[in-house]
């Protein structure tokens, strides 16, 4: 098969969430099928460091689709180009944005659709692009994945995909994310948290992500506990004004918080390995991949008992409402100065993260993939 593939999201040193779906499934499968020739269609300049196998042929194309002016553009008339150049058998998009203007049979990831429960979360020109044009994507899509069984059902309720057409593809986690020995902890802790025990919070500051009530949270903790506790915030600081802005402005404790930026895989994992908790309380994901890089690095998880979030955390993790301040500061209160509980947490994410990993993942995008396929008669 010649299989074309969106990879405007494979961005050097600035993979996120769907990025990082996009890297870790790709790289395995194009690898796994070196009998396939995979035709990856950049925005922008690219990085060698993406052209993973000798089946890959990178073709890059404009305009860089960064907002929704540039994505219609992009993907109605500069996607549809390249299509009839390369004649490819699939069209593969990692991140949910699809072209109605070819007929190539295509496959398509729908990560979430938080845009359509929460208007108020994007800029009104994104939001009226996404709500315009996600049902037909879904719509066009020969065949569909997500990342879970809450994604699966949010498609079939909202947008009427029957539940047959849509594969659940779960996110894995990074092998960087490891247990830390004591004296690696020491270290990280030295280096990023002035030598002190820790939460983290790691994601872009947005908000859906709910920063605002985590730091409520840890504030009435500082309050209530004997305890020099810091609160890492991992992510960029573009999020930080409006509700979180305030919110830290009014911290008792806002020297114990710190904001740490974007930080590098490694250090991210250290960070993760050193901490005392993840606090993950969202007001909605798709998956939530901090999660298991969390079980991964055996750091006990607090997070929201909301969308997705109790099913990939499974038993795992306190599960609190993540618009109740009270509950997460409790589950601070209980996690951090309780270690047997928190051991208890920990090891049983060492049984529920056996549930995900990138290999799983991109053996069931391919199967995705291949179902697709078949189904439209083209031969594998």
């Amino acid at each position: 098969m010649k299989i074309a593939v969106n990879t405007r999201l494979l961005l050097k040193d600035k993979l996120e969430g769907i990025g990082m779906f996009s890297y870790e499934s790709l790289r395995r499968i194009v690898k796994a099928h070196p009998e396939h020739t995979f035709y990856f269609i950049f925005d922008r300049n690219y990085d060698e460091q993406f052209i993973f196998a000798d089946n890959v042929k990178p073709v890059m194309t404009f305009p860089p689709a960064r907002h929704p002016y540039l994505w219609y553009i992009y993907f109605e008339y500069s996607v549809p180009y390249v299509l009839r150049q390369v004649k490819p058998d699939i069209f593969l998009s990692p991140d949910g944005w699809m072209s109605l203007r070819t007929n190539v049979p295509q496959v398509d990831v729908i990560h979430d659709l938080n845009f359509e429960h929460h208007p108020d979360w994007l800029k009104p020109k994104y939001q009226k692009y996404c709500t315009k044009y996600f049902p037909k994507f879904a719509d066009k899509a020969v065949r569909l994945a997500t990342v879970s069984e809450f994604s699966r059902q949010d498609l079939h309720q909202r947008y009427g995909v029957p539940e047959e057409k849509i594969d659940v593809v779960y996110n894995g986690s990074s092998s960087r994310f490891v247990p830390l020995t004591r004296e690696r902890q020491l270290d990280v802790k030295s280096k990023f948290s002035l030598c002190c025990d820790y939460f983290l919070f790691v994601s872009a500051i947005h908000k859906r992500k709910n920063l605002a009530n985590m730091l409520k949270a840890f504030d009435a903790f500082k309050g209530s506990a004997d305890s020099d506790m810091k609160f890492l915030v991992v992510g960029e600081k573009a999020g930080m004004q409006g509700d979180v802005s305030e919110v830290y402005a009014q911290m008792k404790y806002a020297d114990d918080v710190r904001f740490l930026g974007r930080l590098s895989s490694q250090d991210l994992a250290d960070v993760m390995g050193g901490a005392t908790a993840l606090v993950y309380a969202s007001l909605f994901e798709g998956f939530g991949i901090p999660i298991i890089e969390a079980f991964s690095a055996e750091t006990a998880v607090i997070t929201s008992n909301v969308t997705s979030m109790p099913e990939v955390a499974g038993d795992a993790a306190v599960l609190v409402d993540p618009l109740s301040v009270e509950q997460l500061t409790d589950a601070m209160r209980q996690v951090a100065l309780d270690r047997d509980f928190r051991s208890q947490l920990i090891e049983k994410g060492r049984v529920q993260r056996l549930k995900f990993s990138w290999d799983k993942t991109a053996e069931l995008l391919w199967n995705c993939i291949v179902t697709a396929a078949t189904e439209n008669h083209i031969q594998l």
